[in-house]
Formats: structure tokens, sequence, C-alpha cells
């Protein structure tokens, strides 16, 4: 009776783990027990072992010595599984080997989550698309914007800071990647605020009227995570833990830090390309340093670029959001449309590109990071994080789908298993009966 007790609390322990009931488990053999753990911790490159494993390893070495990557993570889902999950190379100078669950800056990757945040609350009805978001009658009231430079600001809705349409260019640079400048200019000490951008503005005019055209903008992405708060009444990273990801078994996404000594436990180091230049710290403190160390405000960026995370857990969250038939989605079929939209200055919605036959793609560059997503047509999507920035930067993603266009066109035959519902089996003897 006793084993049957002790089996029973290990089966309810691996059932509540996941918000997926319907999720299929490795038979307990008798006198063993489940270690209930987040994927991160359960997944280990030897798992993915298979026929074609040469070839990509060999393909992704040969890649990362070209631009100079210290480390890579691959995941690969077929059909709502994870088929594969393999780190290259190391994630950091005491040469260790990245593993499928090592965490990564994944810089405006981050923008897909915001995006999905933004479609649960308008699916709770507690958001709307069009809503105005500056100004007394917006979402974000802040007395700053009760007197503005440019009337226009009070007609920006949240649909178009999702899709870039705000009204603001990078003529001049891109506001989120230089603080201490709008700290500056809007008379704020160093480190800025994002109080300091609402400042930065409301005196400012606009480049267009809003939804007229797009320019790639961090800085409207910045206000998405300030409405998310505002209408959640969390934080912004609370909200999404919260409602998005832990339910569904995501345990170990976070939004990142600006300084290595305050990585997460199992987070890579980051690297830059040789010869980059040192920049000023973001804090004002007037040090030269690099930009993936303090060069940039990481938890300022927040909701545009902030998020860390392994190649595997966001390989999980697309299969939420996809569409596709094998994982129930944690949207409606109407909000991954909206998304996926492209038609032009309305979408896509978190999505960097979508195409109409189902091609979506999520790119993310910063200092000491490279990422990408691409969920294909055929049922196949990639995940591939490098701990390290190429002198091509944003660009460098071309160089990255071609790289998993040959690995995809060569392997046929994916492992014919699921590791998202893979859990390590440990002996533990149990009493005998009474």
């Amino acid at each position: 009776m006793r084993y049957i007790k002790y089996l029973f609390i290990a089966m309810v322990l691996v059932f509540s783990y996941s918000s997926k009931s319907y999720h299929t488990h490795k038979q307990i053999p008798p006198y063993y027990q489940l270690e209930v753990q987040g994927l991160n911790k359960r997944i280990t490159n030897e798992l993915s072992d298979f026929s074609s494993s040469p070839y990509i390893e060999k393909q992704i070495a040969r890649f990362n010595r070209q631009w100079g990557l210290k480390g890579a993570s691959l995941a690969v889902v077929k059909d709502d599984k994870l088929v594969y999950a393999q780190g290259f190379g190391f994630a950091n100078d005491q040469n260790d080997v990245v593993q499928p669950g090592n965490l990564f800056r994944v810089a405006s990757v981050s923008k897909l989550l915001t995006g999905v945040a933004i479609m649960k609350l308008v699916e709770e009805k507690k958001l709307n698309l069009d809503q105005q978001v500056f100004g007394p009658t917006g979402i974000i009231k802040d007395t700053i914007f009760n007197k503005v430079r440019d009337k226009r600001l009070y007609k920006i809705t949240v649909r178009q800071l999702l899709a870039h349409s705000g009204g603001w260019s990078q003529r001049y640079g891109d506001p989120a990647f230089n603080s201490l400048t709008i700290a500056e200019k809007v008379g704020d000490q160093a480190p800025a605020t994002i109080h300091s951008y609402y400042k930065y503005i409301a005196t400012r005019r606009l480049s267009f009227y809003p939804g007229t055209q797009t320019s790639y903008s961090n800085m409207g992405y910045m206000f998405l995570g300030e409405i998310i708060a505002t209408v959640s009444g969390k934080t912004y990273e609370s909200f999404i833990q919260d409602n998005i990801l832990v339910p569904n078994g995501i345990v170990d996404m976070h939004i990142a830090n600006s300084y290595a000594a305050n990585r997460f436990e199992n987070e890579v180091s980051y690297y830059e390309s040789e010869g980059s230049a040192l920049v000023p710290e973001y804090n004002g403190s007037g040090k030269m340093v690099a930009k993936s160390n303090g060069g940039n405000p990481i938890e300022l960026l927040g909701a545009a670029g902030g998020w860390t995370c392994s190649a595997i857990e966001l390989a999980r969250l697309v299969t939420y959001i996809d569409g596709e038939p094998g994982v129930k989605d944690i949207l409606k079929a109407s909000s991954i449309a909206e998304m996926t939209d492209n038609t032009y200055a309305k979408g896509p919605l978190g999505w960097k590109t979508s195409f109409n036959n189902g091609t979506w793609i999520r790119t993310g560059s910063m200092a000491g990071t490279s990422a990408m997503i691409k969920r294909m047509d055929d049922g196949l999507t990639w995940v591939f994080i490098s701990n390290t920035s190429s002198w091509k930067g944003s660009l460098l993603a071309n160089d990255i789908n071609s790289l998993m266009y040959k690995i995809c066109y060569k392997v046929k035959e994916w492992p014919d298993q699921d590791l998202f519902n893979y859990y390590p089996i440990h002996t533990l003897p149990l009493a005998k009966a009474n």
C-alpha cells in the first residue's frame, strides 16, 4: 500500500508540473519515482545523439569558426515535439560545454514575449489594440503627457507600437541604446529610467504620422512593457512569468542583468567580435566598459530586448503560439492570425517577419548575443542562440538562416522523440509495506 501511495504522489507531481494534462510520460517501473524539475535541468546533450549528429556538429562547428562564435545552442521542434536539443562550443571562459539548458540573452527575440503578453491582455478584454497609449485619455496617464510638443503623440495606439509604426525613426540613432544621451537631453541624472524616455518623447516631434509608415523602434517596445504593467497591475516580468510561462511549464525565463557578475547560475558568458570598442558605462560612472557588461541597460530594455532563456524553453513557448495541432495554443487562432498579419504598418506583431506560406521569423542581436527563431510551413521550427555577437550585427541572421537551411535540407529524419516530455528516472527503493 505504501508503494501505491508514493507512486500516486509522484504521478500527481508530474502532471501538476505542466498545464498540459495530455502530456505522455515514460511508465514508472516498480520501486522508482520520477524526478520533477524544470526543462532546463532535465535535458542534456547526449539525449539528441542520432545518425545525423556528426553532420550537424560539423556544420555548426564550421559556422562558429567562420564567425568567431564562442558557443551556441540549437533546438529543433517537429510537429510540436522537441526532437533535437544540443549545445555547441563553450559557455564561458572555463570552457564549460554549452548544454541545452544554458540561459542566453536573446535581445529582440524578447519582443515576441511582449507581443504574446499584449494579445493575452486583449483576449482578457483588459486592453484593446486600437487604444491610445499616451496622455490624459490614454493608457499611460503620466502628467508628463499633459503637455506635449507634438499632438500626434496622442494618436499612437498599442497596435502601432507593436508594428513599429508609432512615428519615431532612427535617423539620429536608436534612443533605446543611447540612454546616457537621453538622460542628458531631458536633464536627468544617469542612469536613465522609463520616465526619462517619457520626457524625451513629450518634448520631441514625431518623424511621421502614427500608422502611416514603419521604422524599427526598440523604444516603442519599452513603452509596451509599461502598458502591460499598468493594465495588469503587476511588473512586466511578473505578468509574463505568472500568466504565460510558468503555468505552461516554462520556469526558467527571466529579465537579464546588465552585468556579468549578476548572471543567473546557468547563464552563459557573453563575447563580442574582435576589436569591439568600449563604451561609457550606462549608469553614468564615466568608466569605459564592454557593451555586453555594463554598456547597455538590459533591465531597462526589458520588453524590447531584456529576456534571457534557453533555446529549449523558447522553443516550447513557440509550440503554444504556432497554430499547430500538436499542442493546444495559449492564444486564440484569431490572436495568432493578428500577430502574423503582414499588412504594411499593421503587422506583424511581436514577430519580425511573417510570410503568407506560414513561415514566421523572429531575430535578436545585441553586443554578446545573436539569436533567431524560424517557424516553417512544414511543421518544423528551430531556435538558434549564440553567446557571441558578430561584426555583421543583425545581418548575421541571414547566415544563421543559410546554415539552418542547409542542415534541414540534409537531415530528412529527426529523432522520433519528444524531449519536452522527457523525465530522468532515478532509482529510489521504497520501504516495504508492513
